[in-house]
């Protein structure tokens, strides 16, 4: 693991922590990762598939990670390496500055995305608009 990680502002510490799936860096991995369990992953490696936790889940895209022509969904998502395809983060995404985005996203509640991130795609909000801001 990294020992100097990159520190987080919006994904709870503790759900980096308790992730306990992992692709590691130099693996290449092709295929679709589906629970229905309140879980976890990493990437550190390249991952050719979807990753989705029906409900919960956590999803750290590390700065070596690669996901490419995917469909990410998860409660939190973290990006610090480069995603090619639509993320969907029901309800944290952070977008670090050593990540590159290339596709769509889209968040229910909350949003960090550092000025140095690389985005060519769409964010959007799910959530309802007109609601009063916490």
């Amino acid at each position: 693991m990294n020992e100097n990680p990159t520190p987080t502002r919006l994904v709870p510490v503790d759900r980096l922590t308790a992730i306990t799936s992992l692709i590691a860096e130099g693996a290449v991995f092709e295929g679709n990762f589906h629970t229905s369990s309140d879980q976890g992953i990493k990437v550190d490696g390249r991952l050719l598939g979807n990753i989705t936790f029906e409900s919960g889940g956590t999803l750290h895209v590390g700065a070596t990670g690669v996901i490419e022509n995917t469909r990410l969904e998860a409660d939190y998502v973290f990006i610090e390496g480069k995603v090619v395809g639509t993320v969907i983060a029901r309800k944290a995404l952070e977008i670090t500055g050593s990540a590159t985005l290339i596709g769509d996203a889209s968040y229910d509640d909350l949003i960090d995305m550092h000025p140095r991130a690389r985005v060519r795609g769409k964010i959007e909000y799910r959530g309802d608009i007109d609601a009063e801001q916490r």
